[in-house]
């Protein structure tokens, strides 16, 4: 998974974006780079089958797994519930004699806010807001057990906790197999869950009982709940067979090879797949879900996405192939995708993307979206492999699928010649953590993203550094070996490298994720010139991307000086000459705040205070550059030398210039084409008196830092009055924004 939007996306990166510190800059570019859609069509679905039976298609295809599940559900849209049948047959795999079965029923996480997961809380309090007659109660749900039986004998059992616990009549030997039988019902909730139902689309994560996994070492069932904080994603890979009755207008997406008959009663049809040696079964349903479909050597990708805006189609075929270049990539270094299909899922969630086997959800995509920009959808796919084919428990273990799908998105770009997001990514972190790359989802509360994601991929990055790429993949590829359709351990991984690698490179990992504090080596880091090119290169993606989210965005844009200083053009601070020692203070100040950011984002500048150097560089100089201008218009050089092209530029924009100039304590900025040159810009950053008001100062500061920033409106102008007080705007709403609100 990877949570966009600071979830992690982004929920795990809350550093606020107008602090100009090292850190909240680098947490605001992986941020926007997660979050922002640069981030998910002739329309071919598979074909109606007439009465052919799922056994029959389940017939063509061996089984693997020691679990298989029969199910039956019909969904009823009218108002979001389900009923189910299962039968599930469980081989006892174990040395031990088994008296009890138990299966997860996550659906009941949804049962109070409390055990909700904490990750769609934005998103459901963005939908609450939107549709007020939804109340607290449609946003929670839940599934009852109606009965368990075995050879037509009913079985007691307990359903607590998001824990099934059904008690056998005899016990089950090591080797022996037991079918069960099971009904029950569904209450899908309303909203953003994994489980949920919204606008017009069904997400169907956690909808049925599915079996623990026994832990043979500790002679025990998994029995922990759902996180409300991350994900608890811990099961065995099994053969599914499932019958889906829906409405004849839903389109539903699932793992599998997936048929259609349409016989069944009159408006409705039943969806049916059959997918063996999968580690988890969701489905996705909609009325309104187009889909797209490729095939290339055996493999077929098929994007089920909303058809909602001109261009989306050739956008989603962009998308398509780019996830068969990523599939291709991860089945050469480590093993081949082992199934026939593979499916991509466009939903209503922000912020956040989610991986399931054979499965994955994205966010809407846009005409404007760039695939090959898009590292969140390569994350998910790195997921097929890290989670589920080799499986682990994600509850105690997250390093073994989060860290291992970061790194294989860098990975790839790397190789892809991707230099923004490649291997510079993880080079340029070298701050320690006080927390163990290897500890627990309860252990790392909200710190999840910096320690899975960008401590966990350093730390398989340095791996990587120290052994050499052809040894790397040698031992990814027997790692792969060793667990797919299994489960995974760290102790396990460390064992794999030791084997392949050799005992110092497994000393040295177990190091890496076991003991708090981790850093990259120092040869593997990048060198101050590195990250200030580095840091240069993402800040000039980041303007671009969040510019380029508003078409036809006015030209007179403060943050657009900012994206044109980073292409290169130049950029001249000008402050007031002979104003007073306040004046002088607060205007250092300003020029500190400004220059911090460009230093850090690699941007060149010349800062002129002398009024004898402005006239020397005015003509030649300043009329080819970009300008920021500080200070009392009467006071500066460059307003009172260009004060009438000033005036009819701002006027021609809207902003009354001199009107403003001359109300008594106000204070703001506005940005217009330079006087000189249309092709450049000059944003003055004005007060009218000596200074700023020590009551507007602190206001003063922070709008002049947010003006250039990419994370909020742009702004075209504003005036604050002597107090601070916004008393006149002009600027356009920036969609990436709410991505970087405070909750």
């Amino acid at each position: 998974m990877t949570i966009t939007e600071g979830e992690n996306n982004v929920t795990h990166l809350k550093e606020r974006t107008t602090s100009l510190s090292k850190k909240a800059i680098i947490s605001s570019f992986v941020l926007t780079l997660t979050a922002c859609p640069l981030i998910s069509a002739g329309h071919a679905v598979a074909k109606a089958v007439s009465p052919t039976t799922i056994s029959q298609v389940s017939a063509s295809v061996e089984a693997h797994a020691p679990i298989q599940y029969h199910i039956q559900a019909r969904l009823n849209e009218k108002n979001m519930t389900m009923q189910g049948s299962s039968m599930v047959t469980y081989r006892n795999t174990s040395q031990d004699t088994l008296n009890q079965l138990v299966f997860h029923t996550f659906a009941d996480a949804n049962r109070s806010k409390s055990t909700q997961t904490s990750m769609f809380k934005r998103s459901n309090e963005e939908i609450s807001k939107n549709h007020p007659e939804k109340k607290p109660e449609d946003f929670l749900g839940g599934i009852d057990i109606q009965g368990v039986n075995a050879n037509s004998q009913a079985l007691e059992f307990h359903n607590k906790d998001q824990a099934l616990i059904i008690q056998l009549k005899e016990p089950l030997q090591p080797g022996a197999t037991i079918t069960v039988h099971m009904d029950f019902s569904l209450n899908i909730p309303y909203g953003s869950q994994r489980l949920s139902y919204y606008q017009d689309i069904v997400n169907g994560a956690h909808w049925f009982p599915v079996m623990s996994v026994y832990d043979e070492e500790k002679h025990r069932w998994n029995t922990t709940p759902y996180s409300p904080t991350f994900e608890t994603d811990y099961y065995t890979s099994a053969d599914y067979e499932v019958e889906f009755n829906v409405p004849d207008d839903y389109q539903v997406a699932m793992p599998g090879t997936i048929t259609t008959r349409n016989d069944v009663e009159p408006g409705r049809k039943v969806v049916s797949a059959v997918s063996n040696n999968t580690r988890e079964f969701v489905f996705f349903a909609s009325p309104n879900f187009k889909v797209d479909s490729v095939t290339r050597d055996g493999l077929t990708i098929e994007y089920f996405y909303f058809d909602n805006e001109p261009g989306k189609k050739q956008v989603i075929d962009r998308y398509i192939d780019q996830a068969f270049k990523a599939i291709e990539f991860f089945g050469d270094k480590y093993g081949a995708y082992p199934y026939p299909e593979f499916r991509i899922v466009e939903s209503y969630v922000e912020g956040v993307a989610i991986e399931y086997s054979r499965v994955i959800q994205m966010g809407q995509v846009d005409s404007q979206a760039d695939p090959a920009q898009d590292t969140v959808f390569v994350h998910e796919i790195a997921h097929q492999w890290f989670h589920a084919l080799i499986g682990n428990d994600s509850e105690n273990e997250s390093f073994l699928d989060e860290g291992f799908a970061d790194f294989s998105k860098v990975y790839f770009a790397e190789k892809q010649g991707d230099k923004l997001n490649g291997f510079r990514s993880i080079q340029f972190d070298d701050s320690p953590l006080e927390l163990a790359i290897a500890s627990s989802n309860d252990e790392v509360g909200d710190m999840a993203s910096p320690v899975y994601y960008d401590k966990g991929r350093q730390a398989i990055y340095q791996l990587y550094r120290s052994v050499g790429e052809e040894k790397f993949d040698q031992f990814m590829r027997e790692y792969f070996k060793r667990y797919v359709h299994k489960n995974a351990t760290i102790e396990g991984l460390l064992q794999t490298i030791e084997d392949v690698l050799g005992k110092e490179a497994r000393n040295e990992m177990a190091t890496a994720l076991y003991e708090p504090g981790f850093v990259l080596k120092p040869e593997y880091q990048l060198s101050e010139e590195e990250k200030t090119a580095y840091m240069h290169d993402q800040f000039q993606l980041l303007y671009q991307t969040s510019l380029n989210q508003i078409p036809d965005l006015p030209y007179e844009t403060m943050s657009r000086i900012m994206e044109k200083a980073l292409q290169g053009e130049p950029l001249s601070i000008v402050l007031s000459d002979q104003v007073s020692s306040s004046a002088r203070k607060q205007q250092e100040a300003m020029v500190n705040q400004l220059t911090m950011l460009f230093d850090i984002s690699g941007v060149k500048y010349d800062v002129i205070r002398d009024q004898q150097v402005l006239k020397k560089k005015l003509k030649k100089e300043l009329g080819t550059s970009n300008l920021i201008v500080i200070g009392n218009g009467k006071s500066n050089g460059v307003i009172q030398a260009l004060k009438s092209g000033i005036i009819e530029r701002a006027n021609k924009m809207g902003f009354a210039w001199k009107d403003t100039m001359n109300q008594p304590g106000a204070s703001g900025a506005y940005a217009i084409k330079h006087p000189f040159n249309q092709n450049r810009l000059m944003l003055h950053y004005f007060w009218n008196g000596d200074h700023v008001s020590d009551a507007a100062l602190e206001t003063y500061m922070a709008k002049m830092q947010e003006s250039l920033g990419f994370t909020s409106a742009f702004y075209h102008y504003y005036v604050l009055d002597k107090n601070g007080k916004m008393v006149l705007d002009k600027l356009e709403g920036n969609p990436l924004s709410k991505f970087f609100a405070e909750e």
